[in-house]
């Protein structure tokens, strides 16, 4: 299981918010570059980065600066980037193409504009990711603060056919909290679009890591950690080896 240490940024600057809040948010470092370095140097092969500024419809200055940031991530050796958050056009899809992101996630507009998210997945490929959150069953949008009028179900149900191979779910009730996971959740989402997952949202312990690995790539395909990592419940280390289905 791949095992995604997360870097979201706003302004520039390493954050966390809770349950997507951005009333609730907690700065973690002013140098996300620095953050991504240590990631690749303990081990990591994969980085989650999501640009809320731009995800928020954020202002200019705050939305360039986490455009440096995410292009300098994507030189850091070593590291692929998994990269999303207000990404709504073809052109700021090239742009993280660009930059040398291995992965780019498109979420709101995949209830908004599926016709958009089709022809976006069809261009681009592998590069493209499906990026869903939801809370009690019902999908959420621009930053997760909106309703979409879309069961979760549903949303999945259309992945395959609008030719994604790839899927972020987040469970935003647990995200930020350390609540733990709900593993039967990502297993019935996996099964729903008929290809693995990544796991997102609520990871505590090392427990959660390895109940996920367990779960098996046919339905998890990897998991991202947040918050957990930088208060230090565990170390990145200890995260990619319980990743790996080691003790």
């Amino acid at each position: 299981m791949i095992l995604f240490p997360a870097i979201d940024l706003i302004g520039g600057k390493v954050v966390r918010l809770e349950r997507g809040d951005r009333s609730r948010c907690k700065v973690y470092s002013d140098d996300p570059v620095a953050v991504a370095g240590s990631f690749a140097e303990q081990g990591a092969s994969w980085v989650h980065v999501v640009d809320l500024s731009a995800a928020f419809g954020e202002d200019e200055d705050t939305c360039a600066a986490n455009s440096a940031a995410i292009k300098a991530i994507c030189s850091v050796d070593g590291l692929s980037v998994d990269v999303g958050g207000g990404v709504r056009s073809l052109a700021r899809i090239d742009e993280l193409a660009g930059y040398g992101a291995r992965r780019i996630a498109l979420g709101t507009v995949l209830v908004t504009e599926p016709g958009f998210a089709e022809v976006a997945a069809r261009g681009f490929g592998e590069l493209l990711v499906a990026d869903i959150a939801a809370r009690d069953g019902q999908v959420k949008v621009n930053g997760w603060r909106d309703g979409a009028g879309v069961a979760l179900d549903d949303a999945v149900a259309q992945l395959s056919e609008l030719g994604f191979k790839h899927l972020v779910y987040t469970d935003i009730a647990r995200d930020g909290m350390q609540t733990g996971i709900d593993v039967a959740a990502y297993r019935h989402v996996a099964e729903v679009a008929g290809f693995p997952v990544v796991a997102s949202g609520g990871i505590s312990t090392l427990d959660d890591i390895r109940a996920l690995a367990a779960v098996g790539e046919g339905a998890i395909e990897g998991a991202i950690t947040g918050r957990a990592l930088y208060e230090g419940n565990f170390t990145l280390v200890q995260a990619l080896t319980a990743a790996r289905g080691e003790e």
